[in-house]
């Protein structure tokens, strides 16, 4: 058995992910109507969407099998995300990287497998529409086509959840998203009984890179501070952009030495970038962090202000 390689872009597609708030989240008609459609269109045992977590895939929409989720290791959608067209098996009994996975020698006896990548943008795979029957198959083009068009409205009902809650531009939590899930974060740390960190990112000298260079070099400002921010703080961290040239992270079982700490790895690594991405402006920013107890009585929203206080009072101490 060959287990799927794990991409290149994990940090980033694992929060995209989450930050949906659909792992384990109850059935919805608007997803189980689409396997129940595509299980009978295509005459197979079984039809998922599946998400591809960090472990495991697990199955927002299910049709023909009990299981609500199986390892990430021995899954087909794992292999199924790592490229951007469909996945098709014909027979996994004669495939060398699945002949002898457990879920082709055991239940549920996997021969034929297809797998529609569900995209959020350009190399970000979330996880898969997929079909699997116990009788090898081979798709036609005109299936093949059917098989993308059901992708597809998976594919938009996963956008308009999107909407609600990521940064259309960056991709990663938007105001309401990063409040979603930092309530979920404060709650963690009040049964913890662990500090916390607020950090407020705001970029010097933005509008000037807009004005000189374009709204198109602009955006990929954004998109870059937003990788670097995936990148460097803790996978338990939650980040954000709050609107225009300002982002937020909240770190959890986080005092100062603990912030300081991750605010030193974060100035490395732009730093690093800059000294990469050969262009004629720096990424410069300013950034304010506050420090609370888990018992604290400041809403989500105090704290944020707080940390962009110091944010702002930092920011008047930078020359230029």
């Amino acid at each position: 058995m060959i287990k799927p390689e794990v991409p290149k872009n994990e940090a980033e597609r694992l929060h995209a992910l989450r930050a949906l708030k659909i792992l384990d989240s109850s059935h919805e008609e608007r997803f189980d109507r689409v396997t129940r459609m595509a299980k009978r269109m295509f005459n197979v045992s079984i039809s998922l969407v599946s998400f591809v977590d960090e472990d495991r895939q697990w199955f927002k929409s299910k049709q023909g099998i009990d299981a609500s989720e199986t390892p990430r290791d021995i899954s087909f959608c794992g292999h199924a995300i790592n490229q951007d067209g469909l996945f098709i098996i014909p027979d996994a009994s004669k495939d060398e990287r699945f002949f002898d996975n457990p879920l082709v020698t055991d239940a549920p006896n996997i021969r034929f497998y297809a797998g529609y990548p569900l995209n959020l943008r350009q190399g970000i795979n979330i996880g898969t529409l997929c079909l699997i029957d116990s009788k090898p198959k081979i798709l036609n083009e005109e299936d093949q086509q059917l098989l993308k068009d059901l992708g597809t409205m998976i594919e938009q009902e996963i956008e308009s959840i999107q909407l609600a809650t990521l940064d259309e531009l960056t991709l990663i939590s938007n105001r309401r998203g990063f409040l979603t899930l930092v309530n979920h974060s404060l709650k963690m740390c009040r049964r913890n009984k662990v500090p916390m960190s607020f950090i407020l990112f705001d970029l010097n000298k933005f509008k000037a890179i807009n004005d000189e260079y374009g709204h198109h070099e602009g955006d990929f400002v954004l998109t870059t501070f937003a990788n670097i921010m995936l990148d460097s703080f803790r996978e338990c961290d939650v980040i954000g952009r709050l609107g225009g040239d300002e982002f937020v992270a909240m770190l959890s079982d986080s005092d100062g030495v603990k912030a300081d700490l991750a605010l030193a790895r974060f100035s490395a690594a732009v730093k690093r970038v800059n000294e990469t991405l050969n262009k004629p402006y720096q990424i410069e920013y300013s950034a304010g962090a506050m420090h609370f107890e888990h018992d604290t009585d400041k809403s989500i929203e105090e704290m944020i202000q707080d940390a962009d206080a110091a944010m702002y009072e930092n920011k008047r101490g930078k020359v230029g």
